[in-house]
């Protein structure tokens, strides 16, 4: 019954907290969503209304610059002020080849104030002359001030062509001391516009179009706007809204002002396929949430089964330990929650932990013993005590004895710290000063062939060490690199904190290990190398820090061998 009462409670709490946690995701992603899309709508149409009234400057800006050729064109002027024939076929060929530059040039016009005509456009008819200068864009031309006068949408007349739209610039033409000579009238074609105004996505409802500040229709798609009073009418009422989104009526506008004409450009999006697509997301949102429920309500009632069964098998084996019997047999299984297998993995490591803990207490106490015997039994070299003594005879009788005192000194100091008043563990300041000891008695004894040199920060002096870790390191790079070599030999002794470890470098410039030798002393499988064996100082390592700790030694035959010792830093009260 308590099984089944807590499958139960897990399958509805599960079930009650995905359930909630599908509502508050639901209205979330709906909210989010929502905003993103209408955002990026914002975003997309306020972009691509800049993006073509940039692209509207830029033309108007060439066509500025075109006006100023022309204008400032010396044939162009010697026509308007002369008028002959020659003058005439001279500035016509320069017109022709302005308005060949430009695909959207529809005609270039300029009349003279004496009312002269010169026209690319072949069906101009010169007898209009005087109907010309009445026009508003030849009086809005002188009126403007040397800036180009920019038209709104208008049937081009003097070609007496129907429907022939276009959106023509017209400046002032001036000569010496800014007399009046004339207008230039440069006429665009209608698509120019409408190529750059295409650029805006508004959706399928959308429009953008061009007032000026007199609230006339410069540019609509629909050429019938122009004239129709109602529907300019309703152009002004769109640009009079307040530009963004407006919530009530679900419409978003955007306005850009062209800098170098009288010119509003206004974007209208009617954002009803945004609504369309909340609603489908609304739905789909629905569905996708009754899915997960169903889904939901199978897995809560497989998960509440593989919970409870690792956990009466948890149980049994607790009971089993609790007995004092280790030796269980613990499978992994995979059922269950993590919380669960993750416990029940734990579970199995503390009791490895512990069997491997009896086991190692049992081995240490055993070698501790052994270590005991091995360090009573090696704390003399002979042969380092013999070498010793044998070169204080030769000074001896060499009458050298201020030497023979030094050496004397330095063997008594080098024994009086080997043995430490019977302590294992002595300070990193003593040996220092111990493995000085030993350097200094092989430096008389081998005099230039030997030099060495010790580098550590005082501050780690007092940090407690197991004792003689150095001088077998020392006296096996002195007898198997530096002797054998030919060359002078070098030991430098170098100390480096590594967070909580302390890392102890020994390096000489000897002989060197082939690899064979090399290997085998990583492995410690060779037990002596002169003196207290590496292998000797690599097990007391382990044997108070762990097999993490010990010796690494690196050699290449010819250019010398580097030794590292890593120890843990102990507390003097751990010791």
């Amino acid at each position: 019954m308590k099984r089944k009462r807590l499958k139960v409670q897990i399958a509805y709490t599960y079930i009650i907290i995905s359930l909630l946690t599908l509502l508050i995701i639901g209205s979330l992603l709906y909210y989010l969503v929502s905003n993103l899309i209408l955002k990026e709508s914002i975003q997309s149409t306020k972009s691509s209304v800049k993006k073509s009234g940039t692209y509207i400057e830029m033309y108007l800006d060439k066509l500025k610059n075109v006006s100023d050729l022309i204008i400032e064109n010396n044939e162009v002027k010697d026509f308007i002020k002369n008028g002959n024939k020659k003058s005439e076929i001279n500035a016509m060929r320069f017109l022709n080849v302005v308005k060949s530059s430009d695909s959207y040039i529809k005609s270039i016009l300029i009349v003279s104030k004496d009312g002269k005509v010169l026209s690319n456009e072949r069906d101009l008819s010169k007898d209009m002359n005087s109907n010309m200068m009445e026009e508003s864009w030849y009086v809005s031309a002188i009126k403007s001030n040397n800036t180009p006068f920019h038209s709104s949408l208008r049937l081009q007349k003097f070609p007496m062509k129907k429907n022939n739209w276009v959106i023509s610039m017209s400046r002032e033409v001036k000569g010496v001391n800014n007399k009046h000579l004339g207008v230039l009238l440069i006429d665009i074609e209608y698509k120019v516009i409408e190529d750059y105004l295409n650029e805006i996505y508004l959706g399928k409802k959308g429009f953008a179009f061009i007032l000026n500040s007199k609230e006339e229709v410069v540019y609509h798609k629909d050429p019938t706007y122009f004239g129709n009073k109602k529907k300019r009418e309703y152009l002004v009422k769109i640009k009079d809204m307040k530009e963004g989104y407006t919530r009530s009526k679900n419409v978003l506008t955007e306005h850009y002002k062209v800098k170098n004409a009288d010119w509003l450009i206004i974007g209208i999006s009617f954002l009803d396929e945004l609504s369309k697509f909340r609603n489908q997301l609304i739905i789909t949102i629905i569905l996708v949430g009754i899915l997960m429920l169903l889904i939901i309500i199978i897995s809560s009632t497989l998960l509440a089964n593989r919970i409870t069964k690792p956990i009466y098998r948890l149980e049994h084996l607790m009971k089993v330990v609790e007995k004092g019997d280790f030796n269980i047999d613990f499978t992994e299984s995979t059922n269950g929650s993590i919380e669960v297998f993750s416990l029940s993995k734990h579970f199995h490591k503390m009791v490895l932990e512990i069997k491997n803990l009896l086991v190692e207490i049992e081995e240490k106490e055993k070698n501790v013993r052994i270590h005991e015997l091995s360090v009573l039994h090696s704390q003399i070299n002979p042969h380092f005590l013999y070498n010793t003594l044998d070169t204080i005879v030769w000074m001896t009788e060499f009458e050298e004895k201020e030497r023979v005192i030094s050496i004397t000194k330095a063997l008594a100091k080098f024994f009086q710290l080997s043995l430490s008043g019977g302590n294992e563990f002595t300070t990193i300041q003593n040996e220092i000063e111990h493995v000085k000891q030993y350097l200094f008695i092989q430096k008389e004894r081998y005099g230039e062939k030997l030099s060495y040199s010790i580098d550590y920060n005082p501050a780690l002096n007092d940090v407690k060490i197991p004792k003689i870790l150095l001088q077998p390191i020392v006296e096996n790079a002195i007898y198997h690199g530096i002797r054998e070599s030919d060359e002078n030999g070098e030991i430098t002794i170098r100390l480096e904190k590594d967070h909580k470890d302390i890392l102890f470098f020994i390096q000489d410039n000897g002989i060197g290990f082939d690899t064979t030798k090399l290997n085998a002393i990583n492995k410690m499988k060779t037990a002596k190398l002169g003196g207290i064996g590496i292998s000797n100082v690599n097990k007391r390592i382990k044997l108070y820090y762990g097999e993490s700790y010990g010796i690494s030694i690196q050699s290449i035959i010819g250019k010398g061998t580097k030794v590292m010792i890593r120890i843990k830093t102990l507390k003097s009260d751990s010791i």
